[in-house]
């Protein structure tokens, strides 16, 4: 690893360990309160946490998906380097303002070892777009799973509800016809084009296009590649990134099951509850993603907890419960990431 990418290496590192004492120190209640928590959660705190070890071994599976259809058989890495780097990634995003500031740059630092620049960057870009392509595609048929329980008697659908359920196909359907174009014609110069319309960055724009406009045409033209000419690897990752969801879903079925939330209990009861689950998770998700300004949207998710939970007829205090438990686990998750950071990597420069 040359100097540069293991000063790099450090300041991603340090970062995140300063995000999580920030963290830790800014939850809503105090210490006393969140140890009660815990110890309520007791034994299930085991599968809340370990449910990501799958959802984070899908992730790998779609990004490598991604990789087989962009790079060149001899550069793909190995799962577990991709999945070392799915953590740690993820990790850095939850911990860094604006998702994707810390994880994504340092994807693609790392993946650089593996295969050329400007297939690491297209890679990473075009994996973080289907990461993002999957969200919509989640929320968008989460509304009509909410009105297929409507239907059957589950759940009301109140003036405000349809309301919101209308604004949200809406706004999915605007973000799939500009996934569209993105994935025919390539974002990145497009992008750094409407990042020199902000103020003061304008100058900045018009040089680092003319400087890399070779590299950054390439990146785009390996966007377009992709779902042009393996739509196999395409919607493979697409399905993956999409089953991921409905996995992590799994973490508030176990808190609701441990509140006795089991809609009735046997079979049925059961299955009702995980599609609830899957709707608070759908509208959390959606919340905290439209603010993604702030560090693991910091009291974002706990209101979107407790607004998606209550809108299922369920208590306020359940929301804040799994709220934060789910804070918890993202702080393992974050401890885990950091940690792997300083391994010794498998693949030499």
């Amino acid at each position: 690893m040359t100097w540069t990418k293991q000063r790099l290496n450090n300041l991603f590192f340090l970062l995140g360990v300063a995000a999580v004492v920030v963290m830790l120190f800014t939850f809503d209640v105090s210490f006393v309160e969140l140890w009660d928590h815990l110890c309520h959660a007791g034994y299930w705190l085991i599968p809340i946490v370990g449910i990501w070890i799958v959802v984070y071994g899908i992730n790998a599976l779609s990004w490598m998906a991604v990789i087989r259809g962009n790079a060149d058989p001899n550069e793909v890495p190995s799962f577990w380097r991709i999945y070392r780097l799915t953590i740690t990634g993820y990790a850095l995003n939850y911990a860094t303002p604006v998702g994707g500031l810390g994880g994504e740059p340092y994807r693609i630092m790392e993946l650089s070892r593996d295969m050329t620049k400007q297939h690491a960057t297209s890679s990473v870009i075009l994996y973080a777009m289907m990461h993002v392509f999957a969200h919509f595609w989640f929320w968008f048929t989460s509304v009509f799973l909410y009105l297929a329980l409507v239907l059957v008697g589950d759940l009301p659908l109140t003036p405000v509800m349809a309301v919101s359920l209308a604004v949200i196909v809406a706004f999915c359907l605007v973000a799939f016809y500009l996934f569209s174009r993105g994935y025919r014609n390539g974002l990145v110069v497009k992008v750094i084009r409407w990042v020199g319309k902000l103020p003061g960055l304008g100058g900045w724009s018009e040089r680092f296009t003319e400087a890399h406009r070779e590299a950054l045409e390439n990146v785009d033209r390996q966007i377009g590649a992709l779902h042009r000419q393996d739509k196999r690897a395409f919607y493979s990752a697409l399905l993956l990134e999409y089953l991921s969801r409905i996995v992590q879903s799994m973490e508030v079925l176990f808190m609701l099951l441990l509140f006795g939330v089991d809609c009735g209990g046997g079979f049925q009861g059961i299955l009702l509850t995980a599609l609830h689950s899957i709707l608070i998770v759908a509208l959390t998700t959606l919340l905290a993603n439209l603010i993604g300004f702030l560090p693991m949207q910091l009291g974002v998710q706990e209101g979107g907890f407790v607004i998606s939970i209550a809108a299922l007829g369920l208590s306020a205090a359940l929301g804040i419960f799994v709220s934060l438990i789910c804070r918890v686990r993202e702080i393992i998750w974050i401890v885990i990431g950091i940690a792997l950071m300083r391994l010794p990597s498998d693949k030499k420069e």
